[in-house]
């Protein structure tokens, strides 16, 4: 029974991968093992379930007929273990899927009560910037800035942080204190951070003044846009979260801190069309009571800076 559950789980993966490697890889087996567990399951069934090139491995009319048929009654097998486990100590392996901002800034530094709670649990952090698939790279739950795109897995919303504009004390020196929001549209930003868009609107007692943002660097992720703005090549907009530390540290100047530019949300996303796993619900929780023990206790808090710009 269990050569056959690990056979047809093995086929899954290969499956939503499209690789005999990769799905190797996730249950520690060698490529030559995973091809022939599939060869003796398609054997068993008479029937060939996947169309291996050189190039891609898709499955057959059978194969994706036989991949309904056995994928839900695998989650529903996976569901049932894990109510019965619920009361019980977690173990297992648990892969969380992130942003390196929100790994580096936030999950690390509090990562280490989830772990000392769970000893017995491996945690992989999954570390990428661009948006993952949680069914194809095998994650149980994915932590992600900003908003939702349309997406069939569950969501939930586990923390929110205020935007923040800032600039090196280097890039004011050679380009002047903004005295309004208005002045930074003659200022550089650096393009495309976390807070991107086209423009930014600073907001307070009910006057709105939207900025737009030009710049000459533009940047795809949030530890590098942090990075350009320590070099004094722009104004950085960006979550409180992702350049609080700099700020502490005088690397960066927070501007107009007495003005609101928005918030960034954050959510975690779990596998649709199956039970979370209770270690990824575990997580989850301590997160959110991480965070929210956190708020409050930031440092940099909007209004501590003068009015006039800092």
């Amino acid at each position: 029974m269990s050569d056959q559950l690990s056979a047809l789980r093995l086929f899954v993966r290969v499956a939503a991968t499209g690789s005999f490697s990769q799905a190797a890889r996730e249950h520690n087996l060698t490529q030559p093992t995973a091809s022939r567990t599939i060869a003796l399951l398609e054997e068993q069934l008479g029937n060939t379930l996947f169309v291996r090139t050189t190039r891609a491995t898709t499955l057959t009319e059978a194969g994706a007929e036989y991949l309904a048929r056995i994928k839900p009654i695998l989650e529903a097998l996976d569901e049932a273990d894990h109510a019965v486990r619920e009361t019980g100590e977690l173990r297992g392996k648990l892969r969380i899927g992130l942003p390196s901002t929100l790994a580096s800034r936030v999950v690390v530094p509090i990562l280490s009560g989830f772990v000392d709670q769970h000893p017995k649990l491996r945690v992989e952090l999954v570390v990428d910037d661009r948006r993952q698939d949680l069914i194809s790279e095998n994650v149980d739950v994915v932590l992600r800035f900003g908003k939702l795109q349309d997406s069939s897995a569950i969501a939930r919303s586990v923390g929110r942080w205020p935007l923040v504009a800032a600039a090196s004390p280097g890039y004011i020196e050679r380009n002047g204190l903004p005295s309004t929001p208005s002045d930074l549209s003659q200022h550089r930003f650096v393009v495309g951070g976390p807070a991107a868009g086209t423009g930014i609107t600073f907001s307070k007692d009910g006057v709105d003044i939207p900025v737009e943002i030009n710049g000459n660097v533009v940047v795809t992720g949030a530890e590098a846009a942090v990075a350009a703005g320590v070099a004094g090549l722009g104004v950085v907009a960006a979550s409180l979260p992702s350049m609080e530390r700099e700020i502490l540290q005088g690397q960066l100047v927070r501007l107009f801190s007495d003005w609101d530019i928005g918030e960034i949300t954050a959510h975690a996303l779990f596998p649709s069309g199956q039970a979370p796993k209770p270690s990824a619900r575990a997580f989850v929780e301590f997160f959110v009571g991480a965070i929210s023990a956190q708020r409050g206790k930031s440092s940099v808090k909007p209004g501590e800076t003068p009015a006039s710009g800092v």
